[in-house]
């Protein structure tokens, strides 16, 4: 068994922005339940509160050496999720903010500096700790640093000598991109800073550096380590990651059934499981209740949950919407995001209130009640890279349409009308008219082919995607990253 440093900036669930948080509150438990020896570490931002999740402060500060800004010191707290110690960098500087990279939709100007200074916290954590890595686990671009650290400044220390890197990816779009004179600042030799390193166009990137440094790299489903190797998903960096295919790895993200379940749901009105599908009738018509909709159990009910954003396909929803609602159908959206279209849904929701309804924020209770009682949940993404509300959804069986990427095509397998096989609908364009004419198909099978329809929510309910499978793949990569430093 090995040890690993794992290092993100957000965890499940002191600080969460996205799916990187999800699965760095996670997979470190499924990696501890193995038998390795797992310490996550991330900074100790404003929201962060010491006494909600007993944080302890350790004793003496971190020395660290931010290069031309000299040396500066940090505070860690410590505290434990489940059986995983996670450490906490305290810099009230750096990470005592509202928002974790952004505040107003404007991203922090030193997000560089903060991000160096969290990485080289990160190693100089792990010798103060006397904790000797097998592995040092970086998260996308915030701590993209850490392979290239270990390759430069601790290329030599004793207390990382086998130590290799492994970079996941959660998000391509996201790279890291700044000034060169941070060059200065994380100080590992100008050298570095070369078009087959760190520079990309006169600017660092950082996540450029990562994947040129790291023994391995992962990404979130196998579809999508695929697909950032080309020109429409790689945002720049499909040549390098083309180039170093051979140590990128797809492997798909697994969700925590002890959350999502819908046997066990406390936010739902009747528990069900697949022996007792006709229960999920009830959270229908609670959630037709809740949002003001018509009870109606013959008028297929659709979900969606997340983000009003570019990446969710929310202008395919926008182009699609007012076609759909001229069809016998009820939606209801939970989101927040971009102001246009939450200004644009809540007028659809005030003109067609029979049909459509929306919440504008986010409720963790109304997204399991969003699942539960919905027929299918719609997930019109432009990319996803791994996605976990269709993975819900199969859990609850509501039948996922997807658009046809990333984890959304791993995932969910297409209806079958001839055989009946499948557990969801698939689109493949990115435009309103495959959304329109996928969600028709849908409604059609709901009202037409009943049959079909109740046997493919039974496959989706006993369809499993768990951390323990993706642990073991990890573990795997693990293994190869240990094999291959012993041996340089």
């Amino acid at each position: 068994m090995f040890n690993i440093l794992f290092a993100a900036a957000e965890v499940e669930p002191y600080a969460k922005t996205g799916g990187l948080a999800d699965v760095a509150g996670a997979l470190p438990k499924a990696l501890k339940a193995l038998g390795h020896d797992v310490r996550v570490v991330m900074p100790r931002y404003w929201g962060v509160d010491r006494e909600r999740y007993k944080l302890t402060l350790m004793e003496g500060a971190l020395g660290v050496e931010m290069g031309i800004m000299g040396t500066q010191w940090a505070g860690v707290y410590e505290g434990r999720m489940g059986e995983v110690p996670v450490y906490f960098i305290e810099h009230e500087g750096y990470f005592g903010r509202k928002g974790l990279y952004d505040e107003g939709g404007f991203s922090y100007i030193d997000n560089d500096n903060r991000f160096i200074f969290f990485a080289k916290a990160v190693m100089q954590l792990a010798k103060k700790l006397r904790f000797h890595p097998h592995v040092v686990h970086a998260n996308d671009w915030h701590t993209a640093t850490l392979p290239i650290l270990l390759n430069t400044t601790y290329a030599f220390d004793s207390d990382f000598a086998h130590a290799g890197a492994m970079l996941t990816i959660h998000n391509m779009q996201h790279q890291g991109k700044f000034y060169e004179g941070a060059m200065n600042v994380l100080d590992v030799g100008w050298s570095h800073f070369n078009a087959d390193e760190l520079e990309e166009f006169g600017g660092i990137n950082w996540l450029k550096g990562g994947i040129v440094h790291a023994d391995v790299i992962t990404t979130v489903s196998p579809k999508y380590a695929r697909e950032i190797q080309t020109s429409e998903y790689g945002w720049g960096l499909e040549g390098l990651l083309q180039r170093y295919s051979y140590k990128l790895h797809g492997i798909l993200n697994g969700v925590d059934y002890t959350q999502w379940n819908p046997a066990v749901d406390k936010h739902i009105a009747t528990p069900y499981d697949i022996d007792t599908l006709e229960a999920k009738a009830a959270s229908k018509k609670a959630l037709q209740e809740e949002f003001g909709l018509s009870v109606r159990a013959d008028v297929p009910l659709i979900g969606m949950v997340g983000r009003l954003a570019h990446q969710k396909g929310i202008e395919l929803l926008a182009q699609s919407l007012h076609g759909l609602l001229h069809m016998e159908v009820q939606i209801v959206v939970l989101g927040a995001g971009e102001t246009w279209a939450e200004h644009f849904l809540s007028d659809v929701a005030a003109r067609f209130g029979d049909k459509f309804r929306c919440y504008i924020g986010y409720r963790d209770d109304l997204a399991h009640r969003i699942e539960a009682g919905s027929d299918m949940f719609l997930m019109p993404s432009l990319f996803e890279p791994c996605g976990l509300n269709q993975i819900y959804s199969l859990r609850y069986g509501t039948l996922p349409i997807v658009r046809a990427t990333g984890g959304l095509d791993d995932t969910v397998e297409n209806y079958n009308p001839a055989t009946g096989e499948g557990n969801g609908f698939k689109f493949w364009d990115a435009s309103w008219q495959a959304l329109t004419g996928t969600v028709a198909w849908a409604i059609d099978t709901y009202v037409n082919h009943p049959d079909h329809f109740t046997a493919m929510q039974k496959r989706a309910m006993a369809a499993r995607f768990d951390w323990h499978k993706a642990a073991l793949e990890y573990t795997a990569l693990y293994e190869r990253i240990v094999a291959h430093r012993h041996h340089t």
